[in-house]
């Protein structure tokens, strides 16, 4: 186990005047507050072997340059998840002079319990007591000042989304980490349980562990393997253990269950215990029953079934508008422009042809899938995250995700997933095990993302009609159903229980959606613009040199013969591997270049069926280069290349079976 500050860590503790640790689980406002009190310059770092970020970034206040460590959120701060060992070694390698502890005053006493595990650890501390404004609302009006005396630390109201008493907060930690706030940690458990804690204490104050006495004897008797393991280690570390155990099985003898269970809940009463008497009682709001009409399955999946209608809808009918009208005026005002200055400068042969190519079919299409389809179900996204909705799907859908062998805040990345993959993958790292991030991993990379969703709406929807656009989302989502539930059979051992407390239902901000959805679609025009405009330039070349046809011809068998496709649609599904979109802004290009300015002319390329089975093949089979990329420092390029090989299998065969039974059936 590795005792010392490393790399970003190690940097940004020596070159500030105090390091604050920001903690407390995913939903209280964590990020917000990081945010506003950094800005920009925000950096990553990781575990050696571990996966989980830690975002880190510095401020200035009053003079002082201050660290800021953004820990994983988390519910605990045990070694059961990555997250929270990640979250611990931080705190015990990294020492950072306050951690500043952001509770939900909407649910105080499940907040409580990590916040008692920090004390427990001796970390010098300041309490955030975070959406104050929710907690009105409920005619919850908590005692700050008495708070801060049960806990011994200093105890700081604030809102997040507004900036409120976020000064003061910083003011708090700035006193605490120059010593003139005295902590004062008087926090102890049940009579019998005290008493043991403090037999192992004494006993462990006579050696060096690089943590104090009574957090080691808690981590110990709580059966922590990785402590248990430091002290294995040690030369008296038998004899240690040896008491540790047998103080433990006193425990065990007089409650009648496993000490570290008993231990967790002496916490959970203690949390309880102190929320009771700083709180008043709690008035139900209008919001809170949203949430249990959002919850309930007989009102829940009506519920999420029409929010789905309405963004399909909005893609379906937003979209379509906005790519037909800006396909109509770049045809109109800028293509002739473009084409007019290129043959003015490089001529009408090969080069010029192949500028066309990238600067104006290119570009035409990336924008004109870009920004009617990526654009709007980021902004969507961002909107369903920001007012809570995504927390009570995760309750809504835990049953059913237990058939995947995951639990209900497996739907959170699964959801993320239709935006984009790779941050979705990224996101199972909240699962606690590798048979659940590998299970959830490989559901994701079937979820139509939004650039599959740009060339199911842009290909499909627009030229075809929006039934078998809907037919195509019926398809895959079936695959993700039989999948899950053929991995979860296939694969060794069971999903764990969901644990998720309810968070309150908030009007959005436009300003925060807007800049989520910026920053989202910041990333996909720079990443994907370069990736657009040299594709097509190569595929310029390749067309007007000849060597295309050539190069399509060994994917002949089993484009044209088994998909029944354009063998040249083929070529570009291998170049899609880049971005998924680029598939679609391909086909268009090859259109434009053939037929002219106007998105129309696909279906002078392709059939009505033809453009179906395209689409299906190109959401199913193997993901994007980021997310293969992102899947094998996940979960190791075995796992990864598992996936990618499933999925190209799983595609083609699909793929083939929909064109025979389009065919045979006469369904388009």
């Amino acid at each position: 186990m590795t005792l010392s500050c490393h790399g970003a860590l190690k940097e940004i503790k020596g070159s500030t005047d105090f390091v604050f640790a920001l903690a407390g689980n995913p939903n209280v406002g964590k990020s917000s507050i990081f945010n506003r009190l950094t800005g920009m310059g925000v950096v990553t770092a990781n575990y050696p072997g571990k996966t989980v970020e830690l975002n880190l970034a510095t401020t200035t206040f009053k003079d002082l340059r201050i660290g800021i460590i953004d820990l994983p959120g988390s519910y605990a701060l045990g070694a059961v998840s990555e997250d929270q060992w990640v979250a611990r070694r931080a705190i015990l390698d990294c020492r950072p002079d306050v951690a500043i502890m952001i509770l939900d005053a909407t649910n105080l006493a499940r907040n409580l319990y990590m916040t008692l595990q920090f004390l427990d650890l001796g970390i010098p501390a300041v309490v955030a007591l975070n959406l104050v404004d929710e907690a009105e609302k409920r005619n919850i009006i908590i005692d700050a000042e008495k708070m801060s005396g049960l806990l011994g630390v200093p105890v700081v109201k604030t809102i997040a989304t507004t900036g409120h008493g976020l000064d003061e907060l910083v003011q708090s930690a700035v006193d605490v980490a120059r010593n003139k706030t005295e902590i004062k940690y008087d926090l102890s458990y049940g009579g019998d349980i005290e008493v043991s804690i403090r037999k192992l204490e004494s006993l462990l104050s006579s050696y060096d562990f690089g943590i104090n006495p009574r957090a080691l004897a808690i981590l110990l008797l709580e059966e922590d393997s990785e402590f248990i393991e430091l002290v294995d280690k040690h030369a008296d570390g038998k004899l240690i253990l040896e008491q540790a155990r047998k103080i433990s099985s006193e425990i065990e003898k007089k409650h009648n269950e496993k000490t570290p269970l008993r231990i967790a809940r002496e916490r959970h009463g203690l949390a309880g215990s102190i929320a009771s008497e700083v709180q008043g009682d709690v008035v139900p709001v209008a919001s809170d029953r949203l949430w249990a009409y959002t919850t309930s399955p007989f009102t829940g999946i009506p519920i999420l079934i029409g929010i789905l209608g309405v963004i399909f809808a909005f893609l379906f009918y937003g979209g379509d508008l906005l790519s037909t009208l800006f396909s109509s005026l770049w045809g109109s005002y800028i293509s002739p422009v473009i084409d007019g200055s290129i043959f003015f400068v490089f001529g009408e042969g090969i080069a010029g042809r192949t500028l066309i190519w990238g600067f104006d079919a290119g570009i035409l299409a990336a924008l004109a899938v870009g920004i009617p389809y990526v654009l709007t179900f980021y902004f969507m996204l961002a909107f369903l995250e920001d007012t809570g909705y995504l927390n009570s799907v995760a309750f809504l859908t835990d049953r059913l995700m237990h058939r995947f062998g995951l639990h209900g805040r497996a739907i959170i990345p699964l959801v993320a997933g239709a935006g984009c993959n790779v941050p979705a993958i990224i996101g199972t790292r909240v699962l606690t095990t590798m048979r659940e991030r590998t299970i959830a991993s490989t559901l994701i990379t079937l979820i139509p993302c939004s650039a599959r969703t740009a060339v199911i709406l842009g290909a499909v929807s627009l030229f075809v009609g929006w039934k078998p656009a809907v037919a195509i989302y019926i398809v895959v989502l079936v695959l993700v159903f039989f999948v899950g539930v053929g991995l979860n059979r296939v694969m060794p051992g069971s999903s764990s229980g969901l644990v998720m407390e309810m968070f309150p239902f908030r009007v959005p901000l436009l300003s925060s959606i807007f800049k989520k959805t910026w920053y989202r679609f910041k990333n996909f025009v720079f990443v994907a613009f370069p990736i657009v405009l040299a594709g097509s330039m190569v595929l310029g070349v390749l067309y007007e040199t000849g060597y295309l046809w050539k190069l399509s011809a060994p994917l002949s068998p089993v484009v044209e013969g088994w998909l029944g496709l354009p063998a040249v649609a083929g070529l570009t599904l291998i170049f899609a591997v880049l971005r998924k979109e680029l598939a679609l802004q391909l086909l268009v290009t090859f259109a434009v270049v053939q037929y002219g300015g106007g998105a129309s002319n696909l279906l002078l390329f392709m059939n009505p069926a033809q453009l179906v089975v395209y689409a299906l093949v190109n959401t199913i089979y193997i993901p994007c280069i980021a997310t293969i990329a992102v899947l094998g420092r996940e979960l190791g390029w075995r796992r990864a290349l598992s996936i990618m090989f499933f999925t190209i299998i799983l595609a083609i065969f699909i793929g083939g079976i929909a064109m025979r039974l389009i065919g045979y059936f006469q369904l388009l």
